[in-house]
Parts: C-alpha cells; sequence; structure tokens
C-alpha cells in the first residue's frame, strides 16, 4: 500500500503535534469547539498505518502524511479551517474524541457497530480486506490453519476484534495485541510471534520490505472499510460527508487512491 516507511524510534514516544495549513487565516486553536466555528481542526491518528498515515522524516524534520492525511487537509481546506493533527495510540483514539480533545479521528478506522455506540461516523470513504501476514514456509492458507498459533494484532483495531472472534472457534489461538504495527512486525520477524492480522493495503508495503513474509486474504464477514469518527452529535459529520461525495464524483478520490494505494487498489 505503501511507498515510504518509518521507523518505530519517530513515534514510539508521546503525542507528537504537527500542524498543517489549510486555505485560512490564522486564530487560536480551538479543539472541540472548531464545528463552531473556529479557526482549526484537530485531527487525531494513529501514524504508524502507511500508507493510511506514517511520520515521514526528511532533512531532519518529521511529518505526518498519508492518504488520510490529504484527504483531511482537502476537507479542512474546503471548510475553511486550518488543520493539526494529534499522534496518539490508536486505542486511544476514541477516548480523544469523547475528552474532546480532537474533533475527528482519521486512522483507516472501521465503523463497527460497537464504535457507533460511542462516536458517530462518515460515510465509507475506502474499502480493504483483512490478511494474515506470516513467516514464508508457514503453511498457513486460511484462519483455520491458527490453531496453537500466537496471532499479532492492533491493540483496539477491528483486527483485534476479528482476532477475538476467530480465537472463540480456533483451538489455541492466542492473540497478542500490541500498539503499533511496525511492533507486530518485529514480532513476527523475530519469532515472538506467529502470524499477524493486518489490512492488505497496509500489509502490502511491509511485505515488499520483508521478502520472507507471505500473507493471506480472510473472507469477508462483518464491517468493512474506512470513516472518519466525530463525538457524538457532531455538526462537522454532513460537512464531511458532502465533501467526501464531492471528492468520489470529481474523480479527486480516485486519484489519491492511486497516489497511495497504486494503480492495482480496489
Amino acid at each position: 500500500m505503501k511507498r515510504r516507511w518509518f521507523l518505530a524510534s519517530t513515534v514510539a514516544v508521546a503525542v507528537t503535534t504537527v500542524g498543517l495549513t489549510a486555505a485560512c487565516g490564522g486564530g487560536q486553536s480551538v479543539g472541540d469547539d472548531a464545528a463552531a466555528g473556529g479557526s482549526v481542526l484537530t485531527m487525531a491518528t494513529s501514524a504508524d498505518y502507511p500508507p493510511y498515515e506514517f511520520v515521514e522524516t526528511a532533512g531532519g524534520t518529521e511529518e505526518i502524511v498519508g492518504f488520510d492525511v490529504d484527504i483531511a487537509r482537502h476537507i479542512a481546506t474546503e471548510l475553511g479551517y486550518e488543520l493539526e493533527i494529534n499522534n496518539i495510540d490508536f486505542n486511544g483514539l476514541i477516548p480523544a474524541l469523547q475528552a474532546g480533545r480532537a474533533d475527528f479521528v482519521m486512522a483507516g478506522m472501521t465503523p463497527t457497530e460497537e464504535r457507533k455506540q460511542n462516536v458517530d461516523f462518515s460515510s465509507v470513504y475506502y474499502d480493504a480486506k483483512q490478511t494474515i501476514v506470516f513467516p514464508s514456509g508457514s503453511g498457513i492458507t486460511g484462519p483455520a490453519d491458527l490453531g496453537g498459533k500466537t496471532v499479532g494484532v492492533q491493540l483496539g483495531s477491528i483486527q483485534e476484534e476479528l482476532g477475538k472472534e476467530l480465537a472463540e472457534s480456533t483451538a489455541g489461538l492466542e492473540l497478542s495485541p500490541l500498539n503499533r504495527i511496525n511492533e507486530i512486525v518485529q514480532e513476527l520477524k523475530s519469532g515472538r510471534i506467529d502470524a499477524a492480522i493486518i489490512e492488505d493495503t497496509v500489509a502490502a508495503g511491509f511485505l515488499a520490505n520483508n521478502p520472507d513474509l507471505e500473507s493471506v486474504v480472510i473472507p469477508e464477514e462483518g464491517p468493512v472499510g474506512s470513516a472518519v469518527a466525530f463525538p457524538k452529535d457532531s455538526e462537522l459529520v454532513a460537512d464531511f460527508d458532502r465533501i467526501l461525495a464531492e471528492m468520489e464524483s470529481s474523480g479527486l478520490m480516485e486519484e489519491l487512491i492511486v497516489k497511495w494505494f497504486g494503480d492495482g487498489a480496489e
């Protein structure tokens, strides 16, 4: 899915805030007051999920870039806001919305029924598949082969939920939840876990850089796709849905998909 990748050391510690300039004048950051007319929208993400969002290091500086960031920047510009990005662990994203520390979340997040109890979602803007990633020669052909194995998943993610469902029907499957995708891949390569459940577009980049790893697609069941998350009853939902629809109809969304996922993206 990805072009360039980042090291764990770039994002392994505290929250990083990156200001991204959109077509709007200056003004104070207002966080959860943005929908009421403030000049800055605050986006929370977990920048360990290329190509959706990741930290790019160039010339001694760090910048959060990716598919979600390009979409968020465009929407902020269209709405007349500047954009700030808070980088936190994935399992802290919904709590950040609930605590008013962000106006919205973009992190390749799937709008599951459980999450809908706590936040509101936009329409789905990108669909993807879930895969099992494993060392070459492991003989894994699907979920049924995960019996007796330790499987890495990202804490708080839909992959963790899927792993829990698989564990209920697969004897001996144990989950190893970790905060970041690159940590999961390192655990896999070191042999401390046997396999991992990772979205196909995210797994593609790691597979390209690690020819000793393979993957197999998990048949789809339940919610799929990525959507923007908001605090309950946020006035931003309708605006985001409108601009996402415009991006789709104008071809801009397809341009960004090709940019970040390549011509073969579905």
